[in-house]
């Protein structure tokens, strides 16, 4: 056994979770729970982000003070983590004393390593992100923020640098190996093509008075992003003495492709300048599209993740988004489409395969699950898809066994098997048994997507005799 540790990215509380956020945890959840499946130890670090301009001016229209502000919303983030059954070991807070303490250590540990330096910014920010976008960026990106469709903001400000630059070759270096999709890191590769660049990590406390103090200035609060960014080592409690370092470095941490250049460039600089290894791997998953249109407030085709749940049950949301949404691309959702696999897929692949072999066991073999014919199933194309992080593929030769096992079944026709002679009792005992030790395989495989799902496939079969099979998926209509 050994020692796993995964982490989602952090959202920002300024408003309620949306389907973005729900992906992070779904994806970070299916590897940690298929580690778990291995026999390997595994932490799995979520959280919220609760400092910054945006919150701030989201507050203010509120009437509310921030710290009020965030203690409300973020319910809703705890709220969908339990609702998506998602097996989180550690939530962390950025308003949380025991990080604010932790981050401000952070930052003297970087400034004692002449890390960081004051000087004058005088470029673009984009409120949306939190982020300094540098002139060749907004040049590109002709001057709007592409993630909030609004115009940059020209700033001249006095703020606290970190030294990026420094740690350009080791920066190029990690996104050559360690970004999922790799297309991704050839993204960020050609936007430092030219070196890394120091980056703001302060603005004014006239500016922004909502966030962590920078320590021994009391004019400056930190950026967000080096607040944000440290939760995923304070939740293993560094830099405290006894902090969890056997957990650390991070196997996999589960980002949106809209936040890849902080996780990217920022954070492996702060790491390298406290000492500590880089993440082994960041996966980077796409948008979710409504009907081919991205998701806007403005247009008003923003789903709600728990409006899907709520009405059809999180295995049903957890199979759709993890099965149908492509992990490395950007995906598609439609009420059609998720119906369509909801009804063909859940309810008739599996919620039939299940029930007919329950109810053929008590009719052919007096309800008895005992296994003597061994089911064998190459599972090495699952495994492979599982190491690459294809989750949508790995899950895609799980479904192939549910196929395999509705195709025996039509082939071997058991209630014709079952008809008159001795020998071919022996036969029916056979083909039973083939679906029992088929399905208890099939659930095994199940378990990082569906595991309430798999529990309940294994319940009824993993016993001596066929316990009660409920219906799994109900036949919906929207």
């Amino acid at each position: 056994m050994s020692k796993k540790y995964i982490t989602s990215a952090i959202p920002y509380v300024n408003a309620k979770p949306h389907i973005g956020h729900a992906m992070d945890y779904l994806l970070a959840d299916i590897w940690a729970r298929y580690q778990a499946g291995q026999g390997n130890e595994v932490r799995y670090s979520a959280g919220t982000d609760e400092h910054g301009t945006k919150v701030e001016q989201k507050a203010r229209e509120a009437d509310a003070e921030p710290q009020a502000y965030v203690d409300e919303l973020h319910k809703s983030f705890t709220s969908m983590v339990g609702h998506l059954n998602v097996s989180v070991t550690d939530f962390v807070r950025t308003t949380d004393t025991n990080h604010q303490r932790r981050v401000q250590e952070i930052w003297r540990k970087l400034d004692k390593a002449g890390l960081i330096y004051k000087d004058t910014y005088e470029g673009w920010y984009c409120v949306g992100c939190e982020g300094f976008v540098t002139e060749t960026e907004a040049k590109n990106m002709n001057y709007t923020c592409t993630s909030h469709q609004k115009p940059l903001e020209r700033l001249s400000e006095e703020n606290y640098y970190l030294r990026v630059s420094k740690f350009t070759d080791e920066i190029r270096r990690f996104n050559e190996t360690a970004i999922v999709p790799a297309f991704r890191g050839r993204e960020i590769l050609d936007l430092i093509k030219d070196g890394a660049q120091d980056v703001s990590i302060s603005r004014p406390k006239e500016k922004l008075s909502w966030g962590i103090a920078v320590p021994d200035d009391d004019s400056q609060v930190m950026y967000v992003w080096v607040d944000a960014l440290s939760n995923y080592i304070t939740a293993l409690g560094y830099p405290d003495k006894d902090w969890a370092a056997d957990f650390w470095p991070a196997d996999v941490e589960v980002i949106g492709k809209d936040i890849l250049r902080f996780h990217s460039i920022i954070w492996p600089a702060i790491l390298l300048g406290l000492g500590l290894k880089l993440p082994k791997k960041l996966l980077v998953h796409g948008f979710v599209n409504a009907d081919g249109v991205k998701m806007s407030k403005s247009i008003g085709n923003v789903i709600d993740p728990m409006e899907i749940i709520d009405q059809y049950g999180a295995e049903a949301f957890r199979y759709f988004f993890a099965r149908h949404i492509p992990t490395f691309d950007d995906g598609d959702f439609t009420w059609q489409k998720f119906l369509a696999a909801y009804n063909g897929e859940l309810a008739n692949d599996l919620g039939n395969l299940v029930s007919r072999t329950a109810n053929m066991l008590k009719r052919f073999v007096g309800g008895s699950t005992r296994v003597s014919e061994h089911f064998s199933w190459d599972s090495s194309s699952f495994n492979q898809f599982m190491a690459d992080f294809r989750f949508d593929m790995a899950l895609g030769e799980v479904w192939n066994l549910a196929q395999h096992l509705n195709q025996y079944i039509d082939e071997q026709k058991p209630w014709e098997v079952a008809k008159s002679t001795v020998k071919q009792s022996s036969d029916i005992t056979q083909v039973m048994s083939y679906l029992v030790s088929g399905l208890l395989e099939f659930s095994k495989l199940l378990t990082p997507f569906l595991p309430d799902t798999a529990a309940k496939i294994d319940q009824i079969f993993g016993g001596d005799s066929v316990g009660e099979a409920p219906i799994l998926f109900p036949k919906a209509e929207k």
